[in-house]
């Protein structure tokens, strides 16, 4: 076992790298000085709108949750690494969407990271419980995850409406960002007891 202290250190990092690497891609218009010069940039800020989002709600839920541990294993630097793997993609994810306006291959695409983004976050959640044991504070806050369950099952139905209906999709994506706006409330009640 080891302090948890590094490890939210590092991930840290990582989101605010995320977030940096997602607005420098913004490409500020060459020609025109006038407010209509910006929308051509819609569906670029639309998409990082949604990605800025969902990248909070990891950072903020990824928070919570480590504060609710006291330590770490090796299984849970890993589960660590890979979600921040799947969440160092959404740069591209976001770009390749908004560069082709929504087209429902890159909207797919942007959904299977989120898919994965998900379920790393799930996997995460789970060894961190599993370590503390079943009457861990975590543990107990995140009971069934039916919230977590229902996030992945949305989008899987996004993805494959991906393919015939793009921008449906996308509201699917922007709906499970509706749901986990706030803090994750089973975790957020064991926080704000503590304090």
């Amino acid at each position: 076992m080891m302090r948890k202290g590094r490890m939210e250190a590092f991930s840290h990092g990582v989101f605010a790298i995320i977030i940096t690497i997602m607005v420098l891609e913004f490409k500020v218009p060459a020609h025109g000085h006038e407010l209509n010069a910006l929308i051509p940039l819609t569906p670029f800020f639309l998409s990082y709108i949604l990605s800025f989002v969902y990248v909070g709600i990891y950072w903020n839920n990824h928070h919570h949750m480590h504060y609710l541990v006291s330590s770490i294993n090796g299984s849970a630097l890993w589960a660590n690494l890979f979600l921040l793997f799947w969440l160092s993609l959404i740069p591209f994810g976001t770009e390749w969407m908004a560069a082709n306006h929504f087209a429902r291959v890159p909207v797919a695409a942007y959904g299977f990271l989120l898919l994965m983004c998900g379920g790393a976050y799930v996997i995460l959640a789970r060894i961190l419980a599993r370590q503390g044991g079943v009457e861990s504070e975590l543990a107990q806050a995140l009971g069934s995850d039916r919230k977590g369950k229902l996030s992945l099952l949305i989008y899987v139905i996004a993805i494959v409406m991906a393919w015939w209906l793009p921008v449906p999709a996308c509201i699917l994506y922007a709906i499970v960002a509706c749901i986990w706006f706030i803090p994750d409330t089973r975790i957020e009640k064991k926080v704000l007891k503590d304090n």
